[in-house]
Order: C-alpha cells, then structure tokens, then sequence
C-alpha cells in the first residue's frame, strides 16, 4: 500500500515538473529576460501588485471584525448569515465578475455611483473591486479558525481588568491571531494575483490600464505574443512560489509557537 502511495506521489511531482517545463521550453533564458524587461510586462506587474495589496488590504479590513463576530457571537439567523458569506467561494470567478458587471451598470447601482465619482467599470478601480470580493472570504473564513484557536479566558481576563471591547480586540486578540491573520492575507493575496475571471468581467482587458498579469497572459496569448505571454505567467508563478514560502513559514512559527 506504502508504495502505491509513493507511486502517485511520484506521479504528482512529475506532473508539476511536467507543466514547468513545457512554459520552460518556450524560450531560453535571453528572450524571457528581454520580455520580462519590456514596457507591458513591468507595468502588468505593477498594477498586479498595486490591486492586489490593495484589495487584501480593503478585504482585511473588512474581513476581520466579520470573522470575530462570527467566531464569538450567537445570534438569528447566523447559519444563514455564515452560508451567505461562503456563497463567493463556490462561485466561479466569472460568474461572481458577470454579477458585479450588471450591479455597477446603469439599470441597478451604477448611476448613484457615479454621482460619486468614482468609476468601477473597465478601470483599475474595478479590479481592485472585483479582488476584494473574491479575497475577503477567505480573510473571514481562516480569522474565525484563527479566533476560534484563541481561549476565550483571555478575553475575559481583560474585560474583568476594565478594558473595553475595543481595547480587547486590539490589544489582545489581535497579537495572539497574528500568525493567522498573516497566513490568510497571505493566501488572499496570493489569491488575489491569480485572479482573472472576476477582473476581466469587471475591469476589462485593456492593455497598459487594466492589464494585470493574467490579463497579459490571456492578451499576448491570444494575439500569438508567446513569449510576453511565458514571462509573464513566470512572473506570476515566481510571486506565488514566494508567498507559498511565506505560508509555510508562518505555519512552522505557530507549530513552534505550541511547542
């Protein structure tokens, strides 16, 4: 049995080797370098990197309070509240895109919008947007674990000591979930760089003003731009493989945190 489980496990690593390769094979080194130094690669990166730290930032923010509340309080109607808040990680992202691009139209919220100002539709707002809702999910669902590992005892204490619920939160729960609450910005981050069907519904696919990374992948793809296209999906599996080391990282200081 031990060996038929080492046999798949063989399998598995070669199929991840297999894939990268074949991007590999595309290009030598000289070309994906020149590529990854032309104009549409650096700014596809940077506005990558600009919507996703924001939308993990706005998803944060957002996120946590939800998570506490979930993972403290009873109160009517949280089963249907909690189903409702996982609904997002079941959709598919094109679907979830499809809805937030009818939403910001003109026939349902987008003209109060743009009595704002602000313009969501097919610009770098919008996949920011479409980010933060396909992030904060997952910043609410890995807080409550997080909240949920943490004694309640500990919060008491505070309170018996006069502190407010406020003070509590942040002075308390928040030190103590801080491995936790990296580990799922981390994830909704790395999450969040991948994104494509939510953004490209949202934002659109315009090169040089809401081209992200996926985006420039399909774009240069599409259009035969293969080796725009190979760096950057590098680009993108460079930036995960850093943030799955973050994950790992975080995991073996809680693990060493227990001990």
């Amino acid at each position: 049995m031990i060996r038929l489980f080492y046999g798949i496990l063989f399998i598995c690593c070669c199929g991840v080797l297999a894939v990268l390769y074949a991007l590999a094979a595309q290009m030598g080194i000289a070309d994906l370098l020149g590529a990854l130094l032309t104009e549409e690669t650096r700014f596809a990166l940077k506005l990558s990197l600009a919507t996703s730290v924001s939308s993990v930032g706005i998803s944060t923010g957002l996120g946590l309070p939800v998570a506490y509340l979930m993972a403290r309080r009873r109160f009517p109607g949280k089963f249907v509240v909690d189903s409702l808040l996982d609904i997002p990680m079941v959709m598919t992202p094109l679907v979830t895109g499809m809805g937030l691009l009818f939403l910001l139209g003109p026939n349902i919220a987008g003209q109060w919008i743009q009595k704002t100002g602000i313009d969501f539709l097919f610009t770098p707002a919008g996949a920011v947007l479409a980010q933060t809702f396909i992030a904060t999910p997952l910043v609410i669902r890995s807080g409550r674990v997080t909240f949920e590992g943490i004694d309640e005892k500990y919060e008491q204490a505070g309170a018996m000591l006069g502190l407010s619920d406020a003070r509590v939160f942040c002075f308390i729960v928040l030190p103590m979930a801080r491995n936790g609450i990296l580990a799922g910005a981390v994830l909704a981050w790395a999450r969040t760089l991948g994104e494509f069907g939510a953004t490209l519904m949202v934002a659109g696919a315009s090169r040089m003003r809401t081209e992200t990374l996926p985006i420039a992948v399909y774009l240069n793809l599409t259009s035969g731009e293969i080796e725009l296209a190979v760096a950057c999906a590098w680009l993108l599996i460079s930036l995960g493989l850093v943030l799955l080391m973050v994950l790992k990282w975080l995991g073996v200081r809680q693990k060493v945190r227990q001990y």
